[in-house]
């Protein structure tokens, strides 16, 4: 088949090393010109995952890990503060892992082509455009957040060694700095109130920091359960554009690149792609809609417990693939902020 994929972000790029050398002709698009194409939002994954996910393209994670984290610092909006043990939560060089997947692809910048033009000229066209879902059908009901950051430098050391969020009343978003090493961090957060670059700078005017690079865009929380259609015609959706962010953590790394190993098995029958995405990520709905209830102030934990150990076990299960220490009594404290 010749394919076009369409954005070279996490999903977009990773898509296109698992298919390089394949019996595909694959073109990838990015709208950025080259010199511009960039990554944003927080560094932070899973060592594990991102090692077995590079040694499937012949990479070694190693090679872009930035910071091995032992422990994320956790203060609420009511002051309970505890801390998290990690076991392979890190920070690593994004960018240079998306540009380093797609160094020896067919990949075309500064273009956004028009669907009517990608119909004519390919068998399949795979949307990786992410919150913009520029190639399937707009979403009649979104969720999203708003975020912004800082990436910092500090000349007179860095204020926390590790990992440390503040989650905002009402789970309503929260407060993130991961750590880069050489005296640098991401600082921001994703608010659904809107106090996110309030929050943000005030950080910055506490601990001080050069900002090397600001940036800022929304993130879909709204489900693949939320997200249909994943399909179109020729055009087939695949990480955040289908709703992959587990909206708890606001993570999408990991769940985006999940999803292409999904469709890689697919390929062939949208349909059974479709099946295949709706229960890999049902667990996401139940999380979502705990999210929504604590946002909107209708969580009510009587009525609601059965989620949240629902929640609980599937984040146990996987402890692992989360890179951290889960336990009951740390999400009853987020549940009852």
């Amino acid at each position: 088949m010749k394919i076009a994929v369409m954005g070279m972000g996490v999903a977009g790029s990773y898509l296109m090393a698992r298919l390089h050398n394949s019996k595909h002709h694959v073109v990838g698009y990015e709208r950025s010109t080259q010199q511009r194409h960039d990554s944003i939002c927080a560094w932070g994954t899973i060592k594990p995952v991102l090692e077995e996910y590079c040694r499937k393209t012949n990479r070694n994670f190693d090679d872009f890990l930035i910071h091995d984290g032992s422990r994320m610092d956790v203060k609420m909006s009511n002051n309970v503060e505890f801390g998290i043990g990690l076991k392979g939560l890190c920070t690593y060089n994004k960018l240079g892992l998306i540009q380093d997947f797609i160094r020896d692809s067919e990949v075309v910048y500064g273009q956004a082509p028009k669907l009517d033009w990608l119909n004519e000229e390919y068998d399949m066209i795979v949307d990786c455009t992410g919150f913009h879902r520029g190639y399937l059908p707009k979403l009649k009901k979104d969720f999203f957040l708003p975020t912004y950051e800082y990436k910092v430098v500090y000349e007179n050391g860095v204020p926390f060694d590790d990992f440390y969020i503040e989650p905002f009343p009402g789970m309503s978003g929260y407060f993130w700095y991961f750590p880069l090493g050489n005296n640098m961090a991401h600082i921001g957060a994703g608010d659904y109130k809107k106090n996110h670059v309030k929050a943000t700078d005030a950080f910055l005017k506490k601990y001080g920091g050069k900002i090397l690079a600001t940036k800022g865009r929304p993130i879909r929380l709204a489900t693949p359960g939320h997200c249909k259609p994943y399909y179109s015609g020729k055009v087939v959706g695949a990480g955040e554009s289908i709703g992959t962010v587990y909206a708890l953590l606001g993570e999408g790394i990991i769940p985006s690149m999940q999803c292409v190993e999904i469709l890689l098995k697919n390929m062939d029958d949208f349909q059974a792609y479709e099946v295949a995405v709706e229960q890999h990520y049902k667990i996401y709905d139940t999380v979502f809609k705990f999210v929504q209830n604590k946002i909107h102030h209708r969580f009510n934990m009587l009525y609601s417990i059965l989620d949240v150990i629902s929640i609980y076990r599937y984040m146990k299960k996987n402890e692992d693939r989360f890179g951290m220490d889960i336990k009951m009594s740390d999400l009853l404290k987020v549940a009852k902020a």
